[in-house]
């Protein structure tokens, strides 16, 4: 009987040995990632989901979870490990933090990367270097007609005597640190009859009526990596005096994590490098314009980049 069961125990140990393991160095894992629930959280969390298991780790796939408070909640919990964040929300994570450190890329990152480590014991892998923030688009013609492509360019433009119809929010249009900050930061001033104001914030409505010209409308609303804006033929106009905090999206991870998986920042890193603000207004496109799914539309980026080689 004693033997019987050495055997069986034998056997089953064997057996066990044969697949991979949460942890072990053939399985690696498992890990679970989350994502906010917009178009581009979706996209690239499914990017990384579609990384860490193309390079042999055990994935439970959380995208499109919640807003940033669920996302970020359930990582300092521990119920998921990894999800994309952006460098700018560091300035609601903080108290305390002069508002100006955010307006500057590497200021932003450097900062939000070593208070969230401090504090919470979270790391901040490398953010794509395309600004998701506030924005005014302009009408591609107009653009390439009036040269056009700056705030600066703007202001010069409306103070010129230029024809501006610009289609934003009511908050866009009142909050002290959108449009009255744009103009105070760079000596210009829209009159009412030069605003169109739809309700709520949603910047498809905004873009739509500046591409279609509606009521005149040939600027609008924006974020810095909308789908809508390539798309539509429109084109973000650059904030050369940093008005804006930086809103530049990186994966952030707990650091026990990283401790266990170091080679999670070498996957990761070059292909968050590689989204700039038209790569990631293209791929937005896919997904809000086209209908295509998140993943199909990761994937697509990864393959074409050789990532998944």
């Amino acid at each position: 009987m004693l033997r019987r069961i050495a055997v069986l125990l034998v056997a089953m140990f064997a057996l066990w040995a044969t697949f991979p393991h949460a942890g072990d160095a053939a399985g690696k894992g498992p890990l679970s990632v989350g994502s906010k629930i917009d178009t581009e959280g979706a996209l690239l969390g499914q990017m990384i989901v579609i990384l860490l298991e193309h390079n042999g780790f055990d994935v439970k796939d959380r995208t499109a979870l919640g807003a940033t408070n669920v996302v970020r909640k359930a990582l300092l919990e521990g119920e998921i490990d990894i999800y994309p964040e952006y460098t700018g929300n560091g300035f609601y994570f903080f108290d305390g933090v002069e508002p100006d450190a955010w307006t500057s890329p590497e200021k932003a990152y450097e900062l939000v990367s070593r208070l969230d480590l401090e504090k919470n014991g979270v790391v901040w892998l490398k953010p794509a270097p395309a600004n998701n923030t506030w924005a005014i688009a302009a009408r591609k013609d107009i653009s390439e007609s009036e040269n056009i492509r700056t705030l600066d360019d703007f202001a010069d433009y409306v103070n010129g005597g230029g024809n501006v119809r610009l289609a934003c929010s009511e908050e866009f249009a009142s909050r002290p640190d959108v449009l009255p900050a744009f103009e105070k930061a760079y000596g210009f001033h829209l009159k009412s009859n030069q605003l169109l104001v739809l309700s709520g914030g949603n910047t498809a409505q905004t873009e739509q009526a500046a591409s279609i010209g509606r009521d005149g409308v040939n600027f609008a609303m924006a974020y810095g990596t909308d789908g809508g804006v390539a798309a539509l033929g429109l084109v973000i106009l650059e904030d050369t005096r940093e008005v804006q905090p930086v809103y530049e999206p990186a994966p952030v991870a707990r650091n026990s994590v990283l401790e266990q998986w170091p080679e999670i920042a070498e996957i990761l890193d070059p292909v968050f490098m590689s989204l700039d603000k038209e790569t990631l207004q293209q791929l937005n496109a896919r997904i809000a314009v086209e209908g295509m799914e998140p993943s199909a539309a990761a994937a697509q980026h990864l393959e074409a980049g050789g990532f998944m080689d």
